[in-house]
């Protein structure tokens, strides 16, 4: 009988993609279509058979309404009935989370890691990250944080193989981070300037907080997340309603959004506060106490600036930073946006829309650790 040796090492070969059904080529390519018609079934399929007809996406084995008549079957839309007759398409609860899934898949799969765990406050204490730091062990230490390991080797050291047992002195301590919970208010800008110059500039910031949400829900379930969106106004959003939304014919009223981001946070009970917005950079708005809306789109006018700087302040003092995310190139308005982020001490990005999902990540990851008290 031959004795076999086992070899260790690497073995390389080409790479060979993912072997995809036709219904998942599509649903693919069909879940970006509906963020960027806002939730349209119609005008997305229109899209998918323009796509279809330049490049060949199907065969006559499998078509377009194929895949419509596999997106009912498997649950992804429904027919509803209206008043006369009349049936419109509409989503599911279950394509709305898809669709969630894959920006996290394609915003968050980008980004690399630098570690593996759950978020922590670099302050040691009760929690299930370990440190690698360890410590003996000291009256009122719970019995789960010991190293079994570490004392296993200091009982041998200390008693030897012959007279093996555990005492006090040999129980080691591994240290652990402690865990904290972060509530989070997340602004889009809807004005109608997030679409202006050619540039779709609210896909991708649609697309961040579907991706944020998925990934808070799904890695840190204790922190909280609430969506506003602000134009002349602003108001909340539910998450399942984000592949819906619409930039209006709206102006900018940052100081209304930033009003109710800091009343969605004075409720949390959470130490740790912050506010995300994504905007283009330019208040052009603000309600006034009868009711009427001062608006003014041509340049920065101190009087709608120096309320945001004011709101800014307000946040500081309420320990709530703010990190704005400016996906225009304007110089003119990023001066708007450093003297706003230096009057609340928090942080401003001007970012093109390819890297808005990865610095919203990194900074939200970053903020957690910072913040925690």
């Amino acid at each position: 009988m031959k004795n076999s040796k086992n070899k260790a090492g690497f073995e390389f070969k080409n790479y060979e993609a993912d072997i995809l059904s036709p219904f998942e080529r599509l649903f693919d390519i069909f879940k970006d279509l509906i963020t960027y018609t806002s939730g349209d079934f119609e005008e997305a399929i229109d899209w998918l058979k323009q796509l279809d007809k330049e490049y060949k996406l199907t065969d006559s084995t499998y078509t377009v309404d194929d895949f419509i008549q596999d997106l009912k079957k498997r649950g992804y839309i429904k027919e509803e009935i209206k008043g006369q007759g009349n049936g419109k398409i509409t989503l599911t609860a279950k394509t709305e989370r898809a669709i969630r899934k894959q920006a996290l898949n394609q915003i968050f799969g980008k980004i690399k890691r630098n570690g593996i765990g759950n978020h922590k406050s670099y302050k040691k204490g009760l929690g299930d990250e370990h440190t690698g730091d360890f410590r003996n062990f000291q009256f009122g230490d719970s019995l789960d944080k010991i190293s079994i390991t570490e004392t296993l080797k200091n009982a041998q050291v200390n008693h030897g193989i012959n007279n093996f047992q555990i005492s006090e002195q040999d129980l080691v301590i591994e240290e652990s981070f402690h865990k904290s919970q972060m509530s989070t208010v997340l602004m889009v800008d809807i004005s109608h300037s997030m679409i202006l110059y050619g540039e779709d500039r609210i896909t991708p910031a649609k697309k961040v907080a579907m991706a944020l949400s998925e990934f808070i829900k799904t890695r840190y379930p204790k922190d909280s997340l609430d969506i506003l969106v602000f134009g002349n106004d602003a108001w909340p959003i539910k998450i399942q309603e984000l592949p819906y939304l619409k930039v209006g014919p709206y102006h900018t009223n940052t100081v209304a959004g930033l009003n109710l981001a800091m009343d969605m946070l004075r409720r949390k009970r959470n130490t740790n506060k912050q506010i995300f917005m994504i905007t283009d950079g330019k208040p052009s708005c603000l309600k006034l106490k009868d009711g009427q809306y001062y608006k003014n789109s041509n340049g920065l006018d101190p009087f709608i600036t120096n309320k945001c700087y004011a709101m800014a302040q307000l946040a500081r003092k309420l320990h709530i930073p703010i990190t704005t995310f400016m996906i225009a190139k304007d110089p003119y308005l990023m001066q708007f946006i450093k003297n706003f982020a230096y009057a609340n001490k928090g942080k401003a990005f001007y970012t093109g829309l390819k890297n808005l999902g990865e610095m919203i990540f990194d900074d939200y990851e970053t903020n957690r650790r910072k913040r925690i008290r």
